[in-house]
């Protein structure tokens, strides 16, 4: 059980509406997240299910900015030149896309291409061997994203978080080498509203 009282947790919200209004935000304020929402955020992460309760995930919270920024650009300078020498165009592509470059974009002129400005990186690491992990991680993550909407701060799960391990600046996070990331979830106070996406419906089918 985590260290959480109930004077430290959450004030209580309807989950539905959480659920609901969550969005992923790519645009932040410049403004400092309190360590106590930090703390709730992460313990939030630990409640979630697990493989045999192995609690799988680690957490590596980044909040120096430049830092942030340049590990963001050495991330993205990693992630193109694979596609790059791919020699599939269709892959270039591609990287502009989950990057979420607009086509008027410049990526030299870009000073943060991953984590969009966010005051905080969390990056969440599995344990290289534990092959339930990554679904463990994908429920912790969810937990994290949906308190942190409660507490009024705005995320997003960033799957390109897991090429920090080819840049000259993954020893800087201490993560051991029985270790690997899986994503990364980026939190601060949100400078955007992205509008609700479109919900498939036709993907719900009773076996009875």
């Amino acid at each position: 059980m985590p260290n959480i009282t109930i004077k430290e947790a959450p004030e209580k919200k309807d989950l539905t509406e959480i659920i609901y209004t969550r969005r992923a935000v790519r645009k932040f304020k410049d403004l400092p997240v309190a360590q106590k929402m930090i703390d709730q955020v992460i313990d939030a992460g630990r409640m979630a299910p697990s493989a045999i309760n192995k609690q799988p995930w680690r957490f590596y919270v980044l909040r120096n900015k430049t830092k942030i920024a340049s590990i963001s650009r050495q991330i993205a300078a990693v992630a193109l030149h694979g596609f790059v020498h791919s020699g599939v165009k269709e892959m270039i592509k591609a990287a502009g896309h989950l990057l979420h470059f607009s086509k008027d974009f410049d990526f030299s002129g870009l000073s943060d291409p991953v984590f969009h400005g966010a005051p905080v990186v969390i990056f969440i690491t599995a344990p290289t061997d534990n092959e339930w992990a990554p679904l463990d991680i994908g429920m912790c993550s969810q937990n994290m994203m949906l308190t942190a909407k409660s507490l009024g701060l705005d995320s997003c799960p960033v799957g390109f978080a897991k090429y920090v391990d080819q840049t000259k600046s993954y020893p800087d996070l201490k993560i051991p080498g029985t270790e690997k990331v899986a994503l990364a979830i980026i939190l601060g106070f949100g400078d955007e509203k992205p509008l609700l996406h479109e919900r498939k419906k036709d993907n719900v089918f009773y076996i009875d």
